[in-house]
């Protein structure tokens, strides 16, 4: 991962507490450990020690109160109980896992190697059903998810599965085959095209292995799928197929933002407005069919909200690691 010096500076003034914790800023202020996790890459990518050992430190505190090594998902401030949920998010326990093999090669003195292992090992025994019929699938958590959790179960969330972090994960512990995970993402995109957008929606249930929206999810592609074009773009996936389908879906995006997609009924619902959205969505054009990225594109707006900033940034480095013509290089 590339991070501009002065994009992890912004984004570590505006989101890190002095304290380690990584504040969602459009969401009440609270904190998860998707954007423990996403913090903890920032500062390893950035040679950031200090702030990745408070990061590290804030995430083990606050969010490590289950039993085994995965990590509670949402922490509220200002409130009794700041984890209500125990429950964990398995794209956050990925994040972090991955982040932690980042620091453990950067920085070999540091002891993030065992928590990485452990971290690992966790979401390759209880998080990942090896022998679905068309290849592993990925429990979005814990409880709740699976076929004996749900009648349309199991429900997965195409967006849990980091393409980028899977081939990190099998140096740690290769044990599991991370990359047929990978592989049976890719799958899932090409079989989960819904509607005339033929795009997946946020949440998919798989029961009977045939993929449909979940129930009592919005049918839509929205803030959750907005990131599986991405991830494929950080995993260096060249197959144009893959993307053709998202770039169609957001042709009228650009300043106005990116459409929320509700691909049964033909139509947009609603706009991802700030420009990290608009970045993913140039991203996913350039690949899909070779249109330039806006001039924008390489500089992270100073004002938006946590999540579309992390986007951005994530997807300002694909670009300069393997999409370099995007950029016009």
């Amino acid at each position: 991962m590339a991070i501009e010096p002065a994009a992890w500076a912004s984004f570590k003034d505006r989101f890190v507490t002095r304290e380690g914790r990584v504040v969602d800023t459009a969401n009440g202020g609270i904190s998860h450990s998707e954007g423990q996790g996403y913090g903890l890459l920032f500062a390893a990518a950035s040679g950031d020690r200090q702030t990745f050992e408070r990061i590290w430190d804030w995430t083990r505190l606050a969010l490590m109160v289950r039993k085994d090594a995965l990590f509670a998902w949402r922490w509220e401030p200002d409130v009794p109980v700041p984890v209500a949920d125990p429950n964990n998010a398995t794209d956050g326990d990925i994040l972090i896992a991955w982040a932690l093999v980042e620091a453990a090669e950067r920085w070999p003195d540091g002891h993030f190697r065992g928590p990485a292992r452990r971290i690992a090992e966790e979401i390759g025994r209880h998080l990942v059903l090896w022998d679905a019929v068309d290849g592993p699938l990925l429990l979005p958590g814990f409880a709740g998810f699976g076929a004996g959790d749900r009648a349309d179960g199991p429900v997965v969330n195409p967006s849990y599965w980091v393409f980028p972090a899977f081939p990190r994960l099998a140096t740690v512990a290769p044990a599991f085959p991370w990359h047929r995970l990978g592989t049976s993402g890719s799958d899932l995109l090409r079989r989960a095209r819904f509607g005339a957008s033929r795009v997946p929606t946020d949440w998919i249930a798989m029961a009977g292995n045939r993929p449909r929206p979940a129930d009592g999810f919005p049918a839509t592609l929205s803030y959750n799928a907005v990131r599986v074009p991405l991830y494929l773009a950080m995993a260096a996936q060249g197959e144009r197929a893959l993307y053709e389908p998202f770039a169609a879906a957001w042709t009228d995006g650009g300043a106005v933002g990116l459409p929320i997609v509700e691909p049964l009924a033909g139509r947009a619902s609603g706009r991802m407005g700030e420009p990290g959205y608009a970045a993913v969505g140039a991203l996913t054009s350039c690949i899909a069919s070779g249109a330039r990225v806006p001039t924008s594109f390489s500089t992270p707006s100073p004002s938006e909200n946590y999540y579309p900033a992390v986007l951005h940034i994530l997807a300002l480095s694909a670009a300069r690691l393997t999409w370099q013509a995007c950029l016009g290089r």
